[in-house]
């Protein structure tokens, strides 16, 4: 099987219960979850060798949290152990016109505190073909912003492809700061993801004739920000997720995909999604594409693949992407209808 490298940060997800408001909630439901390691999950559902590099604290919430990738078929081989503690993040599901609301408790975690000699990336990259991280990693500090320049660097070195979903995250940095350490990542980067913002948010790349709280999206201008992402950084190809949001709970779903190489735009399908959790989206996104190019899919098909199967993910609760190929392929196919499999 084709091995892939992602690397990042898994917290702890403590989540209100039937969408309570904070303030309601007596109980909340644990669950795990984080960009790269939601990435990885989809990659081992689909039948990859998919390892997650990332350092966890020595102890029993570490150990649970690393059985739980286990017994999703992810590789823990290269995670490190140490540190004092395991990063939080609680949720408040939104419905309707009132938005989701989620509370990080993640400074000082584990990872964010990691040293370079925690990871040995000549061997974590031995035999691989793809690594992936986001834009949320090297936001957690400037020790982890050096480890994956670091690990780009070393992939490069050995002829992996990479990936990385730009991921802005105004509660863990700014505008500025993520444009200086990711326009220095992005260099070695083949595959770039974005969505409705992150271009704007991280290089100050804006899409003409859109509004994203208008639900208002314009390809021409999708195809403008995608054309000056691969002219500054070189990447071979510019992915895009589409969210048109209708309200909390039902949002259109597509995708764009530009190749750089041959100067190609290619546009997916649209979904209408009644939500139940959109935590994990993107990285559902990320894990399609990737999959579909680490198995010699066209353009085209990759990008169906990948806006197909996190319209699936919309439809499941937690981070991760519980869906097989077969169940994204009979999307892709037309079945979207939700009638019970018999």
């Amino acid at each position: 099987m084709a091995k892939v490298i992602t690397f990042g940060e898994i917290m702890m997800r403590l989540q209100t219960p039937r969408y309570q408001r904070f303030i309601q909630a007596e109980s909340l439901e644990l669950e795990y979850g984080g960009g790269e390691a939601n990435v990885a999950v989809s990659l081992a559902n689909y039948g990859l060798d998919a390892y997650y590099v990332t350092r966890l604290p020595k102890n029993p919430l570490g150990d649970a949290c690393a059985a739980t990738l286990r017994k999703h078929n992810v590789h823990t081989d290269f995670i490190a152990r140490g540190g004092d503690r395991l990063g939080i993040y609680f949720s408040e599901k939104g419905a309707s016109q009132r938005p989701s609301n989620v509370v990080y408790d993640r400074a000082n975690s584990s990872i964010a505190t990691a040293a370079a000699e925690d990871f040995d990336w000549e061997k974590i990259f031995e035999g691989a073909e793809w690594f992936h991280f986001t834009g949320i990693t090297p936001a957690l500090s400037d020790g982890v912003a050096a480890i994956t320049l670091e690990a780009c660097k070393k992939a490069k070195e050995l002829g992996v492809k990479i990936s990385c979903d730009l991921n802005f995250r105004k509660k863990l940095w700014t505008s500025e700061k993520a444009g200086q350490v990711m326009g220095e990542l992005c260099k070695y980067v083949d595959v770039m993801i974005a969505n409705e913002e992150d271009a704007e948010k991280v290089f100050g790349i804006k899409a003409a004739d859109t509004s994203i709280t208008g639900g208002q999206l314009s390809d021409e201008g999708y195809k403008g920000v995608a054309r000056q992402l691969a002219a500054r950084f070189g990447c071979e190809k510019i992915a895009i997720t589409l969210r048109e949001s209708i309200s909390a709970s039902v949002n259109n779903w597509s995708g764009m995909l530009y190749d750089a190489q041959k100067d190609e735009f290619y546009k997916s399908r649209k979904y209408t999604m009644t939500i139940v959790d959109r935590v994990g989206g993107g990285d559902s996104f990320g894990g399609g594409l990737i999959y579909s190019f680490m198995t010699g899919a066209d353009n085209q098909k990759a990008l169906e693949f990948a806006v197909a199967a996190s319209c699936l993910k919309h439809t499941i609760e937690g981070d991760f992407n519980l869906v097989t190929k077969a169940e994204v392929e009979a999307l892709m196919g037309g079945d979207g209808s939700g009638r019970v499999q018999r």
